[in-house]
Order: C-alpha cells, then sequence, then structure tokens
C-alpha cells in the first residue's frame, strides 16, 4: 500500500478515535507511535496491534497543554514520523462553561491551544527536513456557525479550522500535505450523554477509513459521514437574524 513502511504518530491516541486509526493504519502496514497522557492504560491495545497487523506500535507520554515541552517530545521520539494526527480535543458541557470560566479555559486551550502548537512545531520540523510529510487536524462542524448549544466548543474549533486552512496554505509549495478533518456526531465515550441521530451519526471505524482515504488522495477538507457537508452548508444559508431566534 501507499503507506507501508511509514511511522504514523496519533497524538491524543487513548480515544475511540484514535485507537480505531491505530487499527487503519496498522492494516496498510504503518509502523504507528501512539501519544497521549497516561497513554500506558492501552498497553493491551497496542499489543493486540502489534498481533494482528504484524507491525511496530510504540507508546509515548504525551500532554498537549504542557507546550513548553512540545520540542522535546519531538526531539525524543525514536522514529521521526512521517504522518502526524491530531485527534487531540474536548467537549465539555455549554451550560457548565458558561458560569465556570475554569472550565472554558480548559476546553479553548484543549481544543485550539495544545493542537495548535504541537502542530506548528512538527510543521516547523517538516519544513527544516524537507521531506514531504502530511499533517491531519480533527476539527469539528460545530466550528462552522456558532449554536448556543455548544459555542465554547464550536468558536475553539473554528479557530482550529482556520489555523489549518492557513499552515495548508504556507506548507503546500512545499509539498506538506494538510488534511482538515471536520466529523459530524460520532459514537465514542465523548459523546456516550448525548442522543444522537443514528443516521448522522459515525462509528470511530468510520471515521478511520476515511481519513486513511483522505491522506491517500491528498485530500483538504473532508467532512464524515459525509452527509454534514450538505446539513453545514444549508445551516450556513440561513441569514443571522434568523438564525439567533431559532435553537438549532
Amino acid at each position: 500500500g501507499v503507506m507501508k513502511n511509514d511511522t504514523i504518530l496519533i497524538l491524543g491516541a487513548k480515544s475511540d478515535i484514535g485507537v480505531a486509526l491505530a487499527h487503519e493504519f496498522a492494516k496498510e502496514g504503518s509502523k504507528i507511535i501512539l501519544a497521549g497522557r497516561n497513554i500506558f492504560e492501552i498497553n493491551e491495545e497496542r499489543k493486540i496491534i502489534e498481533k494482528n497487523y504484524s507491525i511496530e506500535v510504540d507508546l509515548c507520554e504525551f500532554d498537549a497543554l504542557n507546550l513548553s515541552e512540545h520540542s522535546k517530545f519531538i526531539n525524543n521520539l525514536k522514529v521521526f514520523p512521517n504522518t502526524v494526527v491530531s485527534t487531540i480535543g474536548l467537549m465539555g458541557n455549554q451550560k457548565e462553561n458558561e458560569t465556570d470560566l475554569k472550565k472554558t479555559i480548559n476546553e479553548l486551550r484543549c481544543n485550539y491551544e495544545g493542537p495548535v502548537s504541537i502542530l506548528l512545531v512538527f510543521a516547523n520540523e517538516f519544513e527544516k527536513r524537507n521531506n514531504g510529510g502530511t499533517l491531519v487536524g480533527f476539527s469539528s462542524v460545530a466550528g462552522e456557525r456558532g449554536r448556543s448549544k455548544n459555542y465554547i466548543y464550536g468558536s475553539a474549533k473554528a479557530g482550529f479550522t482556520a489555523f489549518l486552512s492557513g499552515l495548508r496554505n504556507r506548507l503546500s509549495s512545499k509539498g506538506i500535505h494538510v488534511l482538515t478533518v471536520l466529523p459530524g456526531y460520532v459514537s465514542t465515550k465523548m459523546t456516550k450523554n448525548l442522543n444522537l441521530p443514528k443516521f448522522l451519526t459515525a462509528q470511530p471505524k468510520e471515521v478511520a477509513r476515511d481519513i486513511i482515504v483522505a491522506v491517500k488522495k491528498r485530500k483538504n477538507v473532508i467532512f464524515t459521514p459525509s452527509i454534514w457537508r450538505l446539513i453545514i452548508f444549508i445551516l450556513k444559508l440561513i441569514p443571522e437574524s434568523l438564525f439567533k431566534k431559532t435553537n438549532i
């Protein structure tokens, strides 16, 4: 396959999507580095992946919010990856965020500051090495229009989407591929308390498959499940004067 012998780094790899991605990339014959907080909690999963696909999987401790350690994290990697996927993020409770500013700031940092910092460090390193590479950032359809139900999360994701767009613009002449992933609803630990409509909700495995295809085809922006492209298109057509009166 295209990705045989590639080294893929997944940041935020303990998430359901991170684990699903590890399986899908491993199927392609890629070596995998899984990074996140308390990453050794998924050691059993690591063994399963190694056994199932006969590839090497490394675990690396990584804290997205500890910005001063980001450069050191990269320097300490045994093998430098040619694909970096950030699934880092946090979706808190909007009502709590409105009254607890600590929670708000934490959510902004997890969805914007942390991922921006680590992807910039990798972007600079990719540029210096001048050997191509792929950066994948998980944003969200929530960033496409601010809604009363989750605008703290949405605003951070909007910023992250804009960041990825600018990064793509900056790196495209250097042969470095930047992919923005805009998931709609995904059935994960993060969303288990939400009552999600079935036909709009993907399983982590489906999202992971979509990403593999998009990385291979060097796509710029993907919606997953793809129905969300249409939903967002329609959502953006509603004039603000009308939109503010809805509770979408």
